[in-house]
């Protein structure tokens, strides 16, 4: 561009976006009547980056504060690039996942479908959705309560508090991420951590999420860029595996998820390729950051992990030495499951989901217009005081309280609830059951989950451990 056309450029510039300015000016005064109070900001960059800034996870941040505070819990923005209707207010939310298909949908950006992939639970809707979900839940659901899925369960987390014997100092996230992540390879596809595919998925899962929670710039070198490319090195890797799957033969192998989708007629490889990504990636990446909240919150909480060490001890005195863990154990673990929902609710695994009005819908005395982006907040309702006394506390005792699980909703719910919800609940169980009957933890004090906006901790979470002495009989 010339120099003399950079002057006529910058005013049809400058132009466009007075002119966009006063058009949406003009469209919210026409609605404002019926719209929550709220600010728009301005047209294509609104406010997502305030909306996006880093937080602790066990609060809110100061963008919903401030807007809850001005606006009230449900107010208009303009996010990711649309007009949107943001909703602190557990009634709300809960309209919002149980309408699924009929009031909302799921709506994504761009980007995330560009690292997801098209067919992604997460993305799709309607009879694919239906199709892939109901797949993936039927083998999940009849797995968790295998013998043999429970056996491994505990063999994986008895060798991971054997290799911290000797130490003094983990990064437990990390650990946490590989001992949830070579589960799900051994139920998916009956991998093992010593298999040499193993370790290369695990490092590139590692580089996609990281990706998956950056800014979307597609540059050679930027964390998105990596991610796109190691999603593409993980679809071939399990197209690779499938194949291979295919000319064994299923008979030849163990009943693993692998199986029971090569069997399904209805699904071709892009979509195998698909909902075994999903189900890699949700099953490590939420039971691990499940995993690290409630070591987090129980190395401050001194009262409840010594009332969790007391039911596993129980556990262990109706068993033989050595004996394992069973289903009915499991369904004994009844403070434990307190620990782990509480864990969940202060913590908050995921902060928001993407959702867009398919009509208009009327909610209390406001419109959310047909084709508007909705999100969903869950932290906000978890850390309610209106709704939770002394929310900020960690005190698995409320979960005695049937109606406290009718007010969190920290694994979504309605038709997109997730699908391994119950799985991630066991395999931390079984690990906390060797965990606190083996070793005592201290946190570093400046360490802490943060919502970025998914979850991470500032420093990966390391752990000052020490061995506990077993008494001699």
């Amino acid at each position: 561009m010339t120099a003399e056309f950079i002057p006529v450029y910058l005013a049809l510039l400058l132009g466009l976006s007075f002119f966009l300015k006063v058009l949406w000016i003009s469209i919210c005064k026409k609605t404002d009547l019926q719209l929550p109070e709220g600010n728009m900001g301005w047209p294509l960059v609104g406010e997502t980056l305030a909306f996006l800034k880093p937080h602790e996870s066990n609060s809110i941040g100061n963008f919903l504060e401030e807007h809850c505070s001005r606006y009230g819990k449900v107010f208009k923005s303009h996010l990711f690039g649309t007009p949107t209707i943001v909703s602190c207010d557990l009634e709300l939310n809960i309209l919002i996942l149980q309408n699924e298909e009929r009031l909302f949908q799921s709506s994504y950006p761009k980007p995330v479908h560009d690292i997801l992939g098209k067919l992604s639970m997460m993305l799709v809707s309607g009879e694919v959705h239906k199709k892939l979900r109901s797949i993936a839940v039927s083998f999940i659901n009849v797995s968790k309560s295998r013998p043999e899925f429970l056996h491994y369960v505990e063999k994986l987390s008895v060798s991971l508090i054997e290799s911290w014997k000797e130490k003094k100092q983990i990064l437990f996230f990390r650990e946490a991420k590989e001992f949830t992540f070579y589960l799900m390879l051994k139920i998916l596809l009956n991998m093992e951590p010593e298999d040499p595919i193993a370790v290369k998925f695990f490092e590139d899962f590692l580089t996609f999420m990281k990706g998956f929670v950056s800014l979307p710039l597609y540059i050679p070198g930027t964390a998105y860029a990596k991610a796109v490319k190691a999603r593409t090195r993980i679809s071939s890797t399990l197209k690779e595996v499938i194949k291979e799957r295919e000319k064994i033969g299923a008979r030849h192998v163990n009943g693993d998820f692998l199986n029971e989708i090569l069997m399904k007629e209805c699904l071709n490889d892009e979509e195998r390729v698909s909902i075994l990504l999903d189900l890699l990636l949700a099953g490590y990446e939420t039971t691990s950051g499940l995993m690290a909240l409630v070591v987090y919150f129980l190395a401050q909480a001194p009262y409840a992990l010594l009332q969790l060490k007391e039911e596993h001890q129980a556990i262990r005195v109706r068993k033989k030495d050595g004996e394992a863990l069973n289903w009915e154990d499991y369904k004994q673990m009844e403070f434990t499951s307190y620990v782990i929902s509480e864990a969940l609710r202060c913590g908050n695994l995921v902060k928001f989901v993407h959702r867009k009005a398919l009509k208009d819908v009327k909610f209390k005395d406001y419109l959310i217009p047909a084709g508007w982006q909705v999100l969903p907040i869950f932290t906000a309702p978890h850390l309610d005081p209106n709704l939770h006394h002394n929310p900020f506390e960690f005190n698995p005792w409320r979960w005695a309280d049937p109606s406290t699980s009718k007010k969190v909703t920290s694994f979504g719910g309605g038709l997109r609830l997730c699908p391994g919800t119950e799985l991630g609940k066991l395999e931390t169980a079984y690990f906390l059951h060797h965990f606190v009957l083996n070793f005592g933890w201290k946190t570093k004090e400046e360490d802490y989950p943060m919502s970025c906006p998914y979850m991470e901790f500032k420093r990966g979470l390391e752990l000052e451990i020490e061995l506990i002495e077993k008494k001699k009989a």
